[in-house]
Order: structure tokens, then sequence, then C-alpha cells
């Protein structure tokens, strides 16, 4: 309990005293409110990360033997990530392509240190090739990489991504304690209680960011443990992870789908279409009309948080049962689509606004 206390009020008092400081920073930390994609208000500070690592190494010094074994890999292979998107953060001059390009690499050195890829999808064919270690390891260094990235893309609005990420590494801890392993269960919880640190300084009027760094490090945190928990508990298989994660990984998705059909638009540049742009404008605008920018801004991400916790609460009921989870993905889908189209062209269909 006293690591947990520990997590959570170390990355809350860091991000407290950040935002407190931002004279001393603020030249080279603030986040201006120009940007097709931003809907803050006022400047803010977007060097977040710098909390959570504290609250991070909180964690790692209370933790028992089995905890700091796990632990102790995943924040050093998770450090090119972090520093990656920090210094973007601070310079606002690192492209794209390093930042996921770090990531991966993360992912890579978590598997030179600990030995774990990902080799059990549940896809006999697939399986087959990851049998290969070369292939296991770009693999998993993608696949990290990836989620990395796309909790970084759903860093929209105050809370959202703190808080998805908690909700997410809740459910796999829960599925941790399902097949008895209590280490990793504890490493999720422990991950989770110092997103929602973060999160009681950032939602709901987003007095600080995460920034690129907390986000590329929180989201490295929840690829790794989504392939090592699997890999260390044979009775799961990828899917189980996979499905927790959905939230993100569909946001990616049919954001790339979405930006490939529109004319001069490339796959990796921002825009203002994310579900949780239309939620913000369709759902919370008109539900909160009197209630100001800032606040609006932190209700958007409630509701995102809902999609966050149905896939999540699905993989936790059916952790063992690939059948089940698979459909789980599906609905995931399906659901994510129908919403979209709703939101973007006022009817319940599949398919896919164009502009």
């Amino acid at each position: 309990m006293s690591m947990y206390l520990a997590g959570f009020f170390v990355t809350a008092l860091a991000a407290v005293f950040l935002v407190l400081s931002k004279d001393w920073h603020g030249h080279f930390s603030m986040d201006g409110t120009s940007g097709v994609q931003k809907h803050h208000v006022n400047p803010t500070p977007r060097i977040g990360g710098v909390a959570v690592m504290c609250g991070l190494a909180a964690v790692w010094l209370l933790a028992a033997e089995p905890v700091k074994e796990l632990l102790s890999p995943m924040l050093i292979a998770g450090l090119p990530a972090f520093a990656a998107g920090l210094i973007e953060d601070v310079t606002k001059k690192v492209g794209v392509l390093p930042r996921l390009l770090a990531t991966m690499f993360s992912g890579a050195v978590a598997w030179y240190i600990t030995g774990v890829a990902m080799q059990n999808t549940g896809v006999d064919v697939l399986d087959q090739l990851l049998a290969f270690t070369p292939v296991a390891v770009l693999f998993t260094a993608f696949a990290v990489g990836g989620v990395a990235n796309a909790v970084n893309i759903i860093d929209g609005f105050n809370g959202l991504a703190s808080g998805s990420i908690a909700i997410m590494l809740a459910a796999m801890g829960l599925i941790g304690l399902q097949v008895g392993d209590v280490a990793a269960a504890t490493v999720c919880f422990s991950v989770a209680i110092v997103a929602l640190g973060f999160g009681a300084v950032n939602w709901p009027l987003g007095k600080i960011f995460l920034g690129d760094g907390g986000a590329y490090l929180l989201g490295f945190l929840l690829a790794w443990l989504a392939v090592l928990l699997p890999m260390r508990n044979p009775e799961l298989t990828a899917w189980t992870t996979m499905l927790v994660c959905a939230y993100p990984v569909l946001e990616v998705a049919f954001s790339v789908q979405r930006r490939r059909k529109r004319e001069g638009h490339h796959p990796g540049q921002p825009d203002k279409a994310h579900l949780h742009h239309f939620i913000h404008r369709r759902v919370v605008n008109k539900l909160f009309p009197a209630y100001g920018a800032e606040l609006k801004n932190g209700l958007t991400s409630p509701f995102c948080w809902l999609y966050a916790a149905l896939p999540s609460g699905w993989a936790v009921i059916f952790a063992k049962n690939p059948a089940m989870l698979a459909m789980g993905m599906v609905l995931a889908v399906v659901t994510y689509a129908l919403v979209y189209a709703r939101l973007t062209q006022f009817r319940w269909r599949l398919t896919w606004q164009k502009g």
C-alpha cells in the first residue's frame, strides 16, 4: 500500500511543483495554443512526463524484489521513448518518424534486457513466424512502438490519456491476478496509480500536460506489459491484452484509414477528426453549453474513458477465451465505426466520412 500511495502522491506533488514553477522553465516547457489539434486556451507546461518518471522512481524504490525485477528493465528500456518525447516537448523539433523509431527502439531494448518477445498471438501461422527470433523482435518492437504512439495520439484532452491508461492497466492487473501472476499485476496497478496521480493535477482543468515524454513513457509501459503478460502466462494470448488496448489501437487504425482517403493529407499529419474531437464538438458542447472552454475540455474525457473501459472489461471477463476475445474485438471495431459515423454523418452506418 505504501508503494501505491508513494506513486500517487509523488507524481501529483511533482506535477504541482512543475505547475507552480512554470515561470522558471516556461520559456522552453510551455505548450502554446496554436495548432490544429489543440483545445486548451492558455499556454500550459507540457513536461508532465517528468512528474510521471518521479512517481515511477518512487514506486521502484519501495517495490518488493519480485516487482522490482520486472519494473527495472521496463524503466531502463523506456528511457529512449521518454527522452525522445521530452526533447520534443522542450525543443518542438523532433519529427514524428524519429519519435516512432525511439519507441520501437525501447521495445527492442526491452527484449535485449529480458529476452522476452511476443510469440504467443494465438494465430498458428503467425506464431510459426514468430518462432524465428529476429521476426519476433521486429514484430514486438513494431507493436510496442505502435501502441506507445497510439497513446500519444489520444492525448488530446485533459485526463484522456492518463485516465485511459489507468483503466487499461487496471484491467491487465486484474487479468494478472486471475492467472496468479501477482508481480506483473502489481506492476500494472502501480503504473496505473502513477497515471492517476498525474491525472489528479491534469484533470479536469489541464494545469499541466503529459507531453510527448509522458505519453510515450506511459504508452511504452502499457505496451510492454501487454507483451509481457501473455508471455509469462501461456494460458493467455495476445488477444487478451490487445483487446485491453483496443481504444488507442483502433483510434490509430481508423485515423490512418481516414487520412489516406483525404487528398493531400498525409496519414501522419495531425487533424481534428479523431473520435474525441467529435465527442467534444457534438456531445460535450451540446450537453454543457454554459460551461467554460477549460471545463468542457475535461468533460470530454469521461466519454472516451467509457469506450476504453468496455473492451478492457470484456477482456477481464473472457481473458482465457480466444473466441470471445476475438468477438470482443469485432464489437469494439463496430462500436467505434458506428459512433464515429453517428457523430460525423448523423446516422448509424458502417461507412467512413471521406472528408
